[in-house]
């Protein structure tokens, strides 16, 4: 009793006693103070004139302040006081506490306790009151809903046949705590989205905002004054008519609902229970929702979430769209040197000349739209299933890459044909060969028509064939040096051996042409 900390009422009391012409002896009588108590009291009193029943007491603090002034501890030297500056730099760089004691006894052979180090952070790095202080925000009906991911238990995967790692979804409406919940297996942009689809058709209706933590399936960039939302997430919000309001980056109290909800599910769901699969799962978690979860007089509005969602919230949610919105997936991706880009192991082309350059791609339930960063739309293909498959559309190629898979063999042997039947037989040749792919060569031979005529171009033919070699720079040296036109006789003279000596073909130039250029003669 000696160091009790006296209340201001109780030496308020005392005053009152003394004032009235009451004794030490009668004051201690009393059980407020002892009689060593009490003459301090009435010394201090006496000085300050509070014992003239003339004059007024006066207010609790200067009571306080006179009577019970506050104590001072003695400063106490800390352990780890040697090593202060380093500490308070490791606790500014947001390193743990329990992290700065292990390095400080790794380090320096500190063999103090953690205590002490926490003693010590928590003596000098103060927190600001308006931080740590939280306000309980009230939605009206239909306002918001909160929606956030937990860890759930491992199951099946019905695609590798082994156990995997799950997720539990939930959705809380502010007002009513009613929830929507499901197990996935991942958090991906598609599943997400899905997710938001099926919860707005379980309520049947869609709140106002959706508040959510910053995960990546819902915002890509979290900032507090200037975050950026998904674009796959953006248009599903668009098309239901929520608005998204991502919680401030580290501060989960702002969705203290959602938060609350999860791990009500997880602590009065999950334990004790197995599960054969993911879909037996869902279903037994269904019926607990509408079941325990939602008749359960809940904490904070001491009604049935499911009592107050009918009777109040579900009428003031937003109407569903006619049609449910089209879950597409935005990513952004660099076109390839191949001129497709990649999108779930499967390719698509591009037109090439956005080749190295960033587009966007929307890929829907069964097509897939390619934009470019001007937002027009570059290329369309349906949505290839699988991996490892490849669309490619031909008006996407290089000029001289359309050209050889426009120009396939039955193009080539059509306009052969219209050449003429030498010319036909020179293509017929070169395609009967097994050992060369020969549809360039025969695209060549074809072109040399274009600048020079088919009559001339099928005369050059009939000349390869009476010299046995076909190819292509034996038919474009006959019309270059106008062999078409003259004898036979007069061709063989004057066209190198190379072309007509089909065996010797890559032998050197005979002799018999010491007149032939040099550069001709090494065709």
């Amino acid at each position: 009793m000696a160091n009790r900390r006296f209340q201001v009422y109780e030496i308020r009391q005392v005053l009152v006693q003394m004032r009235g012409g009451a004794s030490d002896r009668v004051v201690a009588q009393s059980g407020l103070v002892g009689r060593k108590k009490s003459a301090w009291i009435r010394q201090i009193a006496g000085e300050k004139g509070w014992l003239n029943p003339a004059n007024v007491l006066p207010d609790d603090p200067v009571l306080a302040l006179a009577l019970d002034p506050p104590r001072e501890r003695p400063e106490v030297a800390s352990s780890v006081a040697t090593w202060e500056k380093e500490i308070l730099s490791w606790a500014q760089e947001g390193i743990r506490w329990t992290t700065i004691h292990k390095t400080l006894c790794r380090r320096y052979g500190y063999e103090g306790s953690y205590s002490a180090v926490r003693r010590f952070l928590q003596t000098r790095i103060q927190k600001d009151p308006a931080s740590l202080a939280t306000v309980m925000l009230d939605f009206s009906p239909g306002e918001a809903a909160q929606v956030d991911f937990g860890t759930g238990p491992p199951l099946l995967d019905p695609v590798s046949g082994n156990l995997a790692k799950t997720w539990i979804f939930v959705m809380t409406l502010c007002h009513s705590r009613h929830q929507y919940a499901e197990i996935v297996f991942d958090q991906s942009v598609r599943t997400w989205c899905g997710l938001h689809r099926r919860a707005f058709e379980w309520f049947g209706g869609v709140p106002k905002k959706m508040i959510l933590d910053n995960l990546k399936a819902g915002i890509v960039r979290a900032c507090y004054y200037d975050p950026e939302a998904q674009r796959s997430y953006a248009g599903l919000a668009e098309g239901y008519g929520f608005m998204i309001s991502p919680c401030p980056v580290a501060d989960p109290e702002k969705k203290g609902r959602v938060e609350a909800g999860v791990k009500y599910v997880k602590n009065a769901f999950f334990p004790l229970r197995t599960f054969a699969n993911i879909n037996v799962a869902n279903k037994e978690l269904e019926s607990w929702v509408t079941g325990e979860a939602g008749n359960r007089i809940h904490g904070t509005t001491r009604k049935r979430p499911l009592d107050l969602f009918g009777s109040v919230e579900k009428n003031f949610l937003g109407p569903l769209p006619d049609r449910p919105v089209e879950i597409v997936v935005w990513e952004k991706h660099k076109v390839q040197n191949t001129g497709h880009i990649t999108f779930e192991k499967n390719s698509y082309s591009v037109p090439y000349f956005h080749i190295k350059k960033d587009v966007w791609v929307k890929a829907g339930d069964t097509l897939l739209w390619i934009y470019d960063q001007k937002t027009s739309l570059i290329a369309t293909h349906p949505r290839l299933k699988g991996a490892g498959r490849r669309n490619t559309v031909e008006a996407h190629m290089p000029p001289n890459a359309q050209a050889y898979f426009m120009k396939d063999p039955v193009w080539c042997r059509e306009k052969a044909g219209r050449i003429g039947p030498a010319c036909r037989e020179v293509v017929e040749q070169l395609f009967a060969d097994t050992v060369m792919d020969n549809l360039r060569k025969v695209q060549g031979i074809l072109g040399l028509a274009e600048r020079n005529t088919p009559p001339r171009l099928e005369e050059a033919c009939k000349r390869a064939l009476v010299f046995g070699n076909i190819h292509y720079r034996t038919i474009k040296s006959i019309l270059d040096k106008g062999l078409d036109i003259v004898s036979e006789e007069t061709a063989r003279e004057q066209l190198p051996s190379i072309y007509t000596q089909g065996k010797n073909r890559f032998a050197p130039p005979s002799s018999a042409h010491p007149s032939l250029p040099r550069q001709e003669r090494s065709l």
